[in-house]
């Protein structure tokens, strides 16, 4: 059976809790709850083991927090034996506008703590992310409390039609590859 490790970045703790930061963590619930699957705590992490299609996911939602991400990311690939280039990191990115994903095989952490910490833990940035814009709507030096915000109610059509879509896009990147999987979510301007 082929393996995939799709992990969520956010923070733990409800004041946390469906914002903007942790798309990534509510992007992993979907995925798991879709496919009747349940967290449990673990090393480092909530994991979840959903099988579909013939295929393992290992879901994970650090516990770390967003700036130590790696620790739980090297620490289930490698006790998975998943390789890199099955792995999935849903993460939150402001240099997008909300309408756009944008999944790519590999590219830097485009100044994302979370990223950052991954690629220090296993020394390269060439590992798949699937990037949830959230645009960048905030006054200059807001940025910390525009992140860590909860979405706006007009937001919250468009935040369902886009995490739904990344259940696809998970499910093609394992089924179909990366770059199909790319070819189907790339080019798609989300509406509210």
């Amino acid at each position: 059976m082929n393996k995939f490790l799709i992990i969520g970045l956010g923070n733990v703790g409800t004041e946390y809790h469906r914002t903007r930061h942790n798309i990534g963590f509510d992007v992993v619930d979907a995925f798991v709850l879709k496919h009747g699957g349940m967290f449990q705590l673990g090393r480092l992490a909530y994991m979840a083991e959903v099988k579909w299609k013939g295929k393992i996911f290992i879901c994970l939602k650090p516990t770390t927090f967003m700036n130590l991400s790696g620790k739980a990311f090297k620490y289930w690939m490698d006790k998975e034996k998943i390789a890199l280039e099955n792995t999935i990191t849903i993460v939150d990115d402001v240099a997008l506008p909300i309408s756009k994903l944008r999944l790519r095989p590999s590219g830097s952490d485009g100044g994302h703590n979370g990223l950052r910490d991954i690629q220090l833990t296993i020394g390269t940035d060439q590992y798949p992310k699937l990037r949830f814009g959230t645009g960048n709507n905030f006054p200059k030096g807001m940025q910390v409390e525009f992140v860590l915000g909860r979405w706006w109610p007009e937001e919250q059509p468009i935040v369902q039609q886009k995490t739904e879509k990344c259940i696809d896009v998970i499910e093609s990147f394992a089924t179909i590859g990366i770059a199909k999987a790319m070819n189907m979510v790339n080019n798609i301007s989300f509406t509210q």
